[in-house]
Order: C-alpha cells, then sequence, then structure tokens
C-alpha cells in the first residue's frame, strides 16, 4: 500500500508548474540477468616444473615459496665433479694435438721445399699433407668433445621455464637429483579463476558471460567484473568447472576462494535512473508525476544495475509499477 504525502496547495501549484517542466521517466519492466553467488578458486593457467638437465648434486639453490621468477632466470646449480675433470684431461689431449698439428706443419713446409728443388719425390709431400690433415682434424675434434662437456656443465643451470611464481621447491642444497628430476614447481603468472557451478545453472553458463567478484574478497576492497573464457564439458562431482578472467586479480596466494556473482538466467526488474531516487532519514523516495498532483512513494532500493542506455541504472524491488512517470526529486 502506497503511503501518499500530500504538499500544500500553494506548494503543489509551484511544484507542478516545474515539474510540467522538468524531465520524466516512464517506469517499464525489463530483462536482467538473475546472478547467482557461487565460489570460485585463484588457480594458475598451468603450473610447470623446473627441471635439471643434468645429473649431480645441487650446490646452489636461489628461491623459495613465493618468490617470482622471470623466463630463463637461474633457480638452481647441479655440480658434477666428474664434468670438472673430464674438461681437465681434454685439455691435456687438445695441448698434445696442438703440438703434433705444429710439428706437421712444420714437417709439411720442410718437405715441401725439399720436393721443390727436386731433393724429395713427390710422394714425400702427399704422405706430409695427409699427417698434417690428420692432425688438425684431430685437433678440431677434441676441441668439439670439449666443448660439448662445457656445455653440459653448463647446463648445471637450473632455469625457470616460464614467469610466475614458485609453489614449491623440492630440493634442498646437497640433495643428489637425476637428468629430468623437477627441482621446483611454478605456476604461471597469470592467473585465472576457476568457477565450480552446480549442474542445475550449466544451461545458463557460456563462454563470454560477465561476472563480478565482491570487493570484500579482493585487495583494496574494490569490486571487480570479469568474462568467463571457457567451459568445461565434463561434469565433476555434480558441478560444472569454468574459467574466467578478472583483471588486477590477486598474484600471491594460489587456491584462494573468492565470492563471486554469475548470471543465472534472466528475470523482469524495474531499472531507473538513480538521480531519480533521494533519501531522506534513511528511507528512499521516488517522486511520481500524477494528473493532479506530485507524490513522494517509498521504495525499495535492489542493487546497481548499469547498461549502455542506463549508465546509472539502479533496481527497484518495490514501490513502483509499469507505467509511473518520475520526476526528480
Amino acid at each position: 500500500m502506497r503511503v501518499l504525502i500530500t504538499v500544500g496547495l500553494l506548494a503543489t501549484v509551484a511544484l507542478g508548474q516545474s515539474v510540467a517542466r522538468a524531465e520524466t521517466f516512464t517506469v517499464a519492466s525489463r530483462q536482467v540477468a538473475d546472478e547467482k553467488a557461487v565460489f570460485a578458486t585463484v588457480e594458475s593457467i598451468s603450473v610447470v616444473p623446473a627441471r635439471g638437465r643434468i645429473g649431480g648434486t645441487i650446490v646452489a639453490l636461489g628461491v623459495r615459496e613465493g618468490d617470482s621468477v622471470k623466463r630463463g632466470q637461474v633457480i638452481a646449480t647441479i655440480g658434477d665433479e666428474k664434468l670438472g675433470l673430464q674438461i681437465k684431461a681434454l685439455d691435456a689431449q687438445i695441448a698434445a694435438l696442438q703440438a703434433q698439428s705444429s710439428q706437421a706443419q712444420i714437417d709439411f713446409t720442410r718437405v715441401e721445399g725439399l720436393v721443390e728443388r727436386g731433393t724429395l719425390p713427390r710422394v714425400k709431400l702427399d704422405e706430409a699433407r695427409t699427417a698434417l690433415n690428420v692432425a688438425e682434424n684431430g685437433l678440431r675434434a677434441r676441441t668439439a668433445e670439449r666443448a660439448v662437456v662445457q656445455q653440459q656443465s653448463t647446463e648445471g643451470q637450473v632455469l625457470a621455464p616460464a614467469d610466475g611464481r614458485v609453489l614449491r621447491k623440492q630440493v634442498a642444497v646437497g640433495s643428489v637429483v637425476l637428468a629430468g628430476d623437477a627441482v621446483a614447481t611454478i605456476a604461471q603468472q597469470d592467473f585465472k579463476l576457476r568457477l565450480r557451478v552446480p549442474e542445475r545453472h550449466a544451461r545458463f553458463l557460456k563462454a563470454g558471460d560477465k561476472l563480478r567478484v565482491d570487493g570484500a574478497e579482493l585487495p583494496g576492497r574494490t569490486a571487480k567484473s570479469g568474462v568467463i573464457d571457457l567451459v568445461y564439458p565434463q561434469i565433476e562431482d555434480g558441478r560444472v568447472i569454468a574459467d574466467a578472467t578478472v583483471p588486477g586479480l590477486g598474484e600471491y596466494f594460489v587456491g584462494d576462494r573468492l565470492r563471486v556473482w554469475i548470471s543465472g538466467g534472466e528475470r523482469n526488474a524495474f531499472v531507473i535512473p538513480s538521480r531519480y531516487v533521494s533519501t531522506r532519514f534513511g528511507i528512499d523516495y521516488v517522486t511520481l508525476k500524477q494528473p493532479d498532483r506530485v507524490v513522494a512513494v517509498p521504495v525499495q532500493r535492489g542493487r546497481e544495475l548499469p547498461s549502455p542506455d542506463l549508465p546509472d541504472g539502479l533496481e527497484i524491488l518495490s514501490g513502483i509499477r509499469v507505467g509511473d512517470n518520475l520526476v526528480q526529486p
């Protein structure tokens, strides 16, 4: 039942003249999204392990749980004493082959001069050239083998496979690892919201739908909106799983639970511009324009529902009906 506030005769006349010139808004019913509250967890797009490329002993570990890492950053070092011994052995062999190559070059130059003077047959020149080629090729082979061992030593550095945050380190300094063992687990930096929605809402959920996160659930107490990217086709434990992107999502806790609002279908609602609502003594009012008078009617305020045609749209739960003409207070 409406409570009518009757104004004085003079005030009615004056107000009626001003209302006649004021802009009016006609109340109409429109379809709005029927939002449902569900819980979602903050999860990484993917969790990747940082693996060692060689076997050995962890001699240095530069990260701990919660640290941010960049792609290619060294997070641990694996040491293998055998690689150092192999490099020393190859250095000695390379030095010997360098001496042989130098001697073969000297012999070739000497034989070449003697052949030109006719002292030695040309077959001796071919033999000296062959010995020089063998010595040079042996030196190149040992140098390449040393480069391989040196590369294996360099691969003892465990690199972060992607930008992200360390969720767990799985080794300690002094641990023995094999080639391919995981040293740390890293969550990629771009976090998403993973929703688990009751299956009765599955028919209303689709990629591209918007959702909003309560401000109380986020740092800074500011509500945020996002978009559902993917709805998984498999139902698990009576729930539909979907991934959503929300800009400015927290970047520390993985697995944090947040309350979000998603569309659970549509319903009819009264949406008016918020500027047509005034508040006096804690009660919200709208001003109705009637043929013979202007009255203030108490209403129950709902949530804000902005739209392209009503940027300041506000839902009214009760107090008005279709066809009412509103004027600004």
